[in-house]
């Protein structure tokens, strides 16, 4: 072979025929006036033709002038026709499509004949080679198709499905439907932007069996925010997926809905253990309440009112207060409620300790008594749920300055006593909470997390005796 064909064998390309490569490298030569031989020119050629190509649709930016990628066509949208500026030009034609490979997902605008071959001949499942401009769109990085050309002989390994499960929601991703239980709401709050015009935003926090997203609703959308509350079932409709702070997002805009399901939707939380938690983690938490402190208001630099309440989380590893900003502070949560807090931020505390912040980013889930309980082997399940009032080791969390023996008189003496609280740990030994103070009990009763109860007895050793529950 000659060096033209050397080097159109090393591109390995189906964009061009062999005789084209050479009809183009004919006129590179002309072009360039005898400066370069054919050899030089096809060189050329090769590297203007591999110019644009990227490893994986991730990889696509608004600055590259071109950008050629193979991907598998994700859902096809409708043929629309515009007017364009020259009145005596026939209207034009588009149709967008959503191409995805294993990196990413990319809207791919597809113009006059090219779209109407499309809305007849392409859909969803198809592999497509795609050369074209990108730009930054609404929804993120889009792409004016030049050429496109299917390509069933290569493998995308990227589903394609009329409903989604979250953990099949990657950025890109439009025309998105989901079924899932509405797990938290936000307030909807307003905004400026920037022509002046005053616009609403709200998130719901969704969760199916696969995991949990923040869906974020826009202007007429947020009215889903006040109709749908924690454990209704609702199909999201039309949503896009964006990347914000790293996690994933569905937003609902005007093209979109949120509407009431009848479907069964189980969500699986799945939470950090608290002891492994370190500081700037981002983590979800879940465990039983054992303590609540009163709400704190307090002034902003700018004047305006805050409010704060701190709560004690416990799980089978560890404990760790957490504190409620904002509306959360109002949430209505007490002892012995099992709850999963969702995107907190590990910050330094308290005597070198660390603490959870539930900020704005952060949902509050109350869980189904039982939910985040540990169960002991297959000889004691049958008998004795292991409450998350115990650690894994089986001790008790550590008692502070309203544990057991500074309340109601108790100390080591003998002295009878009478406690009513609510249960925040199930096993040897039983722990009280009154949202004021704690008290350890030693019993043989059969009680549960969040039962109330009083009991009666002596106190000794800092834990009360009981010789009545009821």
């Amino acid at each position: 072979m000659g060096a033209i064909e050397d080097t159109y064998a090393d591109l390995e390309t189906d964009e061009v025929s062999l005789d084209e490569f050479r009809e183009a490298v004919a006129e590179k030569v002309e072009q360039m006036g005898g400066l370069a031989d054919d050899e030089t020119a096809a060189m050329l050629l090769a590297h203007e033709l591999q110019d644009g190509e990227v490893n994986g649709i991730a990889d696509v930016t608004p600055e590259m002038d071109e950008a050629k990628f193979v991907g598998k066509v994700v859902s096809v949208g409708e043929l629309r026709t515009f007017e364009r500026d020259d009145e005596d030009a026939e209207d034009g034609r588009v149709l967008n499509v959503d191409v995805a490979d294993e990196s990413g997902t990319v809207r791919v605008s597809l113009w006059d004949e090219q779209a109407a071959n499309a809305a007849t001949e392409l859909q969803a499942g198809d592999v497509i080679r795609v050369a074209g401009r990108p730009t930054d769109g609404y929804n993120g990085v889009e792409v004016s198709a030049d050429r496109v050309e299917p390509d069933p002989d290569v493998d995308i390994d990227v589903q394609v499905s009329d409903t989604y499960r979250v953990d099949d929601l990657s950025v890109g991703l439009s025309d998105v439907t989901l079924v899932g239980e509405v797990l938290d709401t936000d307030a909807v709050r307003t905004f400026e932007r920037d022509d002046g015009s005053e616009g609403r935003v709200s998130n719901l926090s969704v969760g199916d069996e696969t995991g949990r997203v923040t869906v974020t609703l826009w202007d007429d959308r947020t009215a889903a925010a006040d109709e749908f509350g924690p454990g209704d079932v609702v199909e999201i409709a039309d949503g896009y997926v964006r990347e914000r702070d790293g996690a994933i997002e569905l937003h609902v805009g005007d093209r979109g809905a949120v509407e009431a399901v009848d479907a069964d939707v189980e969500f699986v939380p799945e939470s950090t253990p608290i002891d492994d938690l370190e500081i700037d983690d981002v983590a979800d938490i879940a465990g039983v309440i054992r303590s609540v402190d009163e709400k704190r208001t307090f002034e902003r630099d700018d004047g305006s009112e805050g409010q704060v309440r701190n709560v004690r989380l416990q799980d089978d590893t560890d404990d760790i207060r957490v504190a409620l900003w904002g509306e959360k502070a109002d949430r209505d949560v007490g002892p012995g409620d099992e709850v999963l807090f969702t995107d907190v931020e590990i910050q330094d505390g308290w005597q070198d300790d660390i603490e959870a912040s539930a900020g704005w980013r952060a949902s509050v889930v109350e869980l189904a008594d039982g939910a985040t309980t540990a169960v002991g082997d297959d000889e004691s399940s049958s008998e004795e749920t292991t409450g998350l009032g115990a650690y894994a080791d089986g001790t008790a969390p550590e008692t502070d300055e309203r544990d057991a023996g500074d309340g109601d008189g108790a100390d080591d003496a003998g002295e009878d006593v009478e406690f009513t609280g609510t249960v925040v740990q199930a096993r040897d030994p039983v722990i009280l909470d009154d949202g004021t103070e704690t008290m350890s009990v030693e019993t043989d009763a059969d009680v549960t997390l969040g039962e109330t109860v009083t009991v009666r007895g002596p106190v000794r050793d800092e834990r009360l005796d009981a010789e009545e529950v009821r």
